[in-house]
């Protein structure tokens, strides 16, 4: 595929991504903070379980929740799934186009398992489609029954994929394929449980017959689960900028911390939402705190430099060696039409002038060269560290 075309494909393909993903988060967002805002009234009609009164745009909303559904079904009835399900779909033509097309540069490092790009894809649809099986049977099970369980072994599960991911994938592989992981599951809900049991009801209603709590119940699971787990997964699907994340043993760690961090943050605003008394739920606060801060400790950069004096010759040719097949005026690598990011790296005035970035990428991190395809040893990091040291006195 031509370069120039491939690139225009992954725009485009991101940016719909993004259209319908902040589709499909606004209305979750919305709904479950209208759920949790819901007021009992004595004067609503039989059934309905809460009402809530809206501002919004200059007018007044006036919004009624049956507790299952209402007497007869409405002639107008809107349905939420079109943004979830497009939200998936342009994210896995991202996964393709991105991680699939390039698999020996983004998905593959052969300094963790030397796999081919076949093969690592196959890994790679066989865990979006396993994980989601398990989440499912794990739901299903009597642990779906004790909430504060569940979210346990959920966080255990996406946790043990993240650990095996990293065993296999690059880093960047890895950690982008944890979001996946997550958003497959967020999607499939949508399409396999929440809409399959609203269109239940529908048909019962259209029966004429005593619409099943437990459909909406079960729907309603799935919709909060959906709604911690979308902080979460927004970091982790921005995580290839920011290779701190992944570029170090403990990545699974990352992970872990990053969804106590986002599923608090999460409950505070959705207690908050609920009116609830602050007391109660405050100590989210300080415990998504000293998550974060773990986090940053744990990705903070362990330079490896060496004490050696490292010559400006021996330096280039390092540079030369694993950074110039794609950072040059005229890039050798198939993948890459003009220099990422317009950095070329093919003098010493070059290297010292994206010094910084040098060392951030390949230095304190194993992000660069992409999927390590040139082999760039830990020697050759701790030389080139050492170099750019000296640049800096």
């Amino acid at each position: 595929m031509d370069v120039f075309f491939a690139d225009w494909l992954n725009l485009l393909l991101r940016w719909a991504h993004l259209v319908v993903g902040i589709g499909w988060i606004g209305t979750s967002f919305y709904f479950i903070a209208l759920d949790l805002g819901l007021r009992k009234n004595p004067k609503s009609p039989a059934g309905v379980y809460g009402e809530q009164w809206q501002v919004h745009g200059g007018g007044f909303y006036h919004v009624d929740k049956y507790t299952v559904a209402p007497p007869q079904l409405p002639e107008n009835l809107v349905w939420f799934r079109w943004e979830a399900y497009l939200t998936w779909v342009t994210g896995f033509g991202l996964l393709c186009v991105q991680y699939y097309w390039n698999a020996r540069a983004y998905l593959i490092d052969p300094t963790i398992m030397d796999l081919s790009p076949m093969t690592a894809i196959a890994i790679s649809l066989g865990t979006l489609a396993a994980g989601w099986f398990v989440y499912d049977l794990i739901c299903r099970s009597p642990i779906g029954q004790r909430t504060v369980l569940l979210s346990v072994v959920v966080f255990v599960l996406i946790v043990a994929a993240s650990w095996g991911l990293s065993l296999v994938f690059s880093g960047r592989g890895a950690f982008i394929h944890v979001g996946s992981l997550i958003g497959t599951i967020m999607a499939v809900n949508v399409f396999f449980v929440i809409i399959p049991n609203q269109r239940k009801l529908v048909a019962q209603l259209q029966a004429g017959q005593e619409p099943d709590p437990r459909y909406g119940a079960i729907g309603k699971q799935r919709s909060v689960h959906n709604n911690y787990l979308t902080l979460p997964v927004l970091l982790m699907m921005v995580s290839n900028h920011y290779p701190m994340l992944y570029s170090h043993p403990h990545q699974w760690l990352v992970v872990a911390l990053i969804i106590v961090v986002g599923g608090l943050v999460r409950h505070l605003i959705n207690r908050h939402d609920a009116s609830d008394d602050f007391n109660v739920y405050s100590w989210a606060a300080p415990v998504a705190a000293i998550a974060l801060a773990s986090a940053i400790t744990v990705t903070a950069p362990h330079t490896a430099t060496s004490s050696v004096q490292v010559a400006d010759a021996e330096a280039l040719q390092i540079v030369n060696h694993h950074c110039t097949a794609c950072h040059a005026r005229k890039p050798q690598h198939p993948g890459f039409a003009e220099a990422p990011k317009d950095m070329r790296l093919e003098t010493l005035s070059d290297v010292r002038q994206y010094g910084r970035l040098v060392r951030v990428q390949a230095v304190q991190s194993n992000a660069m060269p992409l999927g390590n395809e040139t082999r760039m040893t830990g020697e050759e990091r701790a030389k080139l560290g050492a170099w750019l040291e000296a640049q800096r006195r």
